[in-house]
């Protein structure tokens, strides 16, 4: 009877090193999977970053419209037609017009008088203008959407607007393309991408670990 259950009791430990080796068997191209998944979404949040770094990130560092204020609309006018290209076809580009409108304002009521443009890019575009329009071959559209812009700054009077605190540039902004909001949500998403695959790799490494640790357990009360 002793060697019978002996025998029992070896066969059943043989089957079931035999599961336990089955299951990591199992087990190695998950986790395998798992860190490749991992560091490819590092991997992504990287690249996200480096992206980032030479876009957005850029112009928000070489921006120096960095102080928020409150500009007050003394006069807005349209002074002039603009001209503009706008493409008709392959290699086919034609001419139409814009009306130009001037904003001026004061800063914060400190006297100061600055010409108000929309944004960075309006500015580079445009020194002169508020506001440069999409060109298109109906300039009666456009020039409907000047006048309705200048009614509303007219209408508000008091706008929020950004300028430079050391006044090296005596334009102000209405918006700017990349403010703190701006910057914050397109590092949201790389950093969540960054911290899930770090989060999956760690998951990963502690499972292996946890598996030798209840595999030495099981040597010591053998």
């Amino acid at each position: 009877m002793f060697f019978v259950a002996g025998a029992r009791n070896t066969k059943f430990r043989e089957v079931d090193i035999l599961d336990k080796k089955k299951t990591v068997t199992a087990l190695k191209p998950g986790e395998d999977r798992a860190i490749l998944l991992g560091l490819g979404m590092i991997l992504s949040s990287v690249m996200m970053y480096f992206v980032l770094g030479i876009t957005i990130l850029r112009s928000y560092a070489d921006s120096v419209w960095t102080e928020e204020g409150v500009c007050i609309v003394l006069n807005s006018t349209v002074t002039a037609d603009m001209n503009c290209s706008y493409s008709c076809g392959s290699d086919c580009w034609r001419i139409s017009r814009y009306p130009c409108l001037q904003v001026y304002v004061s800063v914060n009521n400190t006297g100061r008088v600055s010409r108000l443009s929309h944004n960075e890019e309006t500015r580079d575009a445009s020194s002169e203008c508020f506001y440069v329009p999409r060109c298109q071959k109906d300039s009666t559209a456009m020039h409907a959407m000047i006048l309705n812009i200048s009614e509303r700054l007219k209408a508000n009077q008091q706008v929020p607007c950004y300028y430079d605190p050391s006044e090296q540039q005596e334009m102000t902004l209405l918006i700017r393309l990349y403010d703190h909001s701006a910057v914050f949500h397109s590092l949201l998403w790389p950093s969540c991408t960054l911290a899930g695959g770090a989060l999956i790799i760690m998951m990963v490494k502690l499972t292996q670990y946890l598996s030798r640790l209840c595999e030495e357990i099981g040597k010591l009360k053998t």
